[in-house]
């Protein structure tokens, strides 16, 4: 849905030149995007880090942000960049911090994430927003079968993997479940993904850039 009248204003105000819209957009924002980073990083430093590099990211795109796109959304997605960004440059697994919470709950405070920098969203904004559509909505209904079903094994293992970027052999670990059964469950959903891709003719989709190896 697109942004509220509040923050197309605060957008327009930036945009013009007004110093103080800009700080207004960190004081409604950097609470908020401080809180998602440091749940996944737990470093304070390093989560300013990130969150004041997507400030920056988000000025940047500012030029090409299509207002069609709610202003939390795409704060959050560029966010998402630059924690990948920071989770690969300490050696750890680039992860999919934002999709399955989005698909899980509905919420829009936390979008889907975009593995790519603000730079891609910018080149490809509209295949990438397509893409990341289908990848919500195709979630979304494998997770309701999983609770109407009562899969929660495939469900925990796909979130563990996705969203908190833990390897094959430690969701295992937590799941107390083989190695095999964690690496059938990513199988499966990466095929149906793929599958949806292909019925909506998404030729170069690859989930990969997700974050889902």
């Amino acid at each position: 849905m697109p942004m509220d009248e509040a923050d197309r204003l605060l957008v327009n105000r930036i945009r013009q030149g007004d110093a103080g819209s800009w700080e207004e957009l960190i004081a409604r924002y950097e609470g908020r995007l401080m809180a998602f980073v440091s749940r996944r990083l737990r470093d304070r430093t390093a989560a300013e880090d990130v969150v004041q590099e997507a400030f920056m990211g988000f000025l940047i795109s500012l030029p090409n942000y299509d207002d069609r796109t709610p202003l939390d959304t795409f704060l959050f997605t560029i966010t998402a960049y630059k924690l990948t960004d920071c989770l690969r440059k300490s050696g750890r697994r680039p992860t999919l911090p934002l999709l399955m919470h989005t698909a899980s709950s509905g919420a829009s405070a936390e979008p889907a994430g975009r593995a790519r920098r603000a730079s891609s969203l910018v080149r490809s904004g509209e295949s990438r927003a397509a893409e990341e559509h289908l990848i919500r909505e195709c979630l979304a209904e494998l997770i309701a079968g999983w609770r109407e079903r009562g899969e929660y094994e495939r469900w925990k293992c796909i979130e563990l993997l996705f969203v908190a970027g833990w390897s094959n052999k430690d969701v295992a670990s937590r799941l107390d479940i083989s190695e095999q059964a964690v690496a059938n469950h990513k199988y499966f959903v990466v095929s149906k993904l793929k599958q949806a891709a292909e019925q909506k003719r998404f030729r170069n989709f690859d989930p990969a850039e997700f974050g889902m190896e």
